[in-house]
């Protein structure tokens, strides 16, 4: 073929060859020539090598690695329990007559579901129609008997109660429970009790907690709301999804007309 013929591409290419096989021939004739050289060529030779390569290292500018930044540990399973229980017993109400106020014990305790602008309590015979409700700030406000129903009783307040302003828990439907799943509780009494989620039946939820009190909540590690305690046997809840179906109910059954404030379904 005629070198004339060739095309740009060609060309370059056919350059690139030679200029390829070329080094690797010299490489090559250096490489042996060091070989049969003096001793004194080949230090020579290494040292113009190491000096270039020293001179090229200090010209280069300098690489800046950037790491990733530290992320935060994941929290541990301990503090995920204290955390849940926290906000569960920030939760927490204690439940009076209106008529007599504080000065006779609390009749019951409940959960206050800010979203909802309600509190839900296990339901009994004792439970006022109209009640003062005390929250962990030590703040008093009155609330009437709402709702009632599957065990649960919903005291709503008026429109133009001051509530204490706080995260609202999710209603854990039955559904989504796992058995095994972690069960924390703060009992009547103020102390923390922890246990499982052993099996869900038509009667409620069973959990290996201990007598935490009648209308104590009960949460996941999250801090959602699992249910509550009934009072009828330890460790045996009503569920969030009753909580759930009364609050969205457009009727009453307790006797008494429906809070100012209509409770909204969380």
């Amino acid at each position: 073929m005629n070198i004339e013929e060739l095309s740009k591409s060609q060309l370059i290419l056919l350059t690139i060859l030679v200029n390829f096989v070329t080094s690797v021939a010299t490489g090559i004739l250096t490489v042996s020539l060091l070989d049969h050289a003096p001793a004194f060529v080949t230090q020579t030779v290494n040292r113009v090598v190491e000096h270039t390569i020293e001179t090229v290292a200090a010209a280069a500018p300098a690489t800046i690695i950037q790491q990733a930044p530290a992320q935060a540990p994941a929290p541990s399973n301990q503090d995920l329990v204290t955390a849940a229980i926290g906000a569960d017993a920030a939760r927490a109400v204690a439940i009076y007559a209106a008529d007599t106020g504080t000065s006779t014990p609390a009749i019951s305790i409940g959960t206050y579901l800010p979203k909802a602008r309600a509190i839900a309590t296990a339901a009994q015979d004792a439970l006022p129609k109209e009640a003062l409700i005390e929250f962990t700030d030590g703040s008093y406000v009155p609330a009437s008997l709402a709702r009632q129903g599957k065990g649960v009783a919903i005291y709503g307040f008026a429109d133009s109660a001051m509530l204490p302003k706080m995260s609202s828990p999710a209603l854990v439907a039955s559904s989504d429970l796992k058995l095994g799943e972690t069960a924390l509780a703060l009992g009547a009494d103020g102390s923390a009790a922890t246990g499982i989620v052993s099996r869900v039946s038509e009667k409620g939820i069973h959990t290996t907690l201990p007598d935490i009190g009648t209308g104590s909540a009960v949460v996941d590690l999250s801090g959602d709301l699992i249910g509550i305690s009934g009072g009828a046997s330890p460790g045996l809840l009503i569920g969030a999804g009753v909580i759930t179906a009364i609050l969205t109910a457009t009727s009453t059954s307790a006797g008494a007309p429906a809070a100012t404030s209509t409770a909204a379904a969380q």
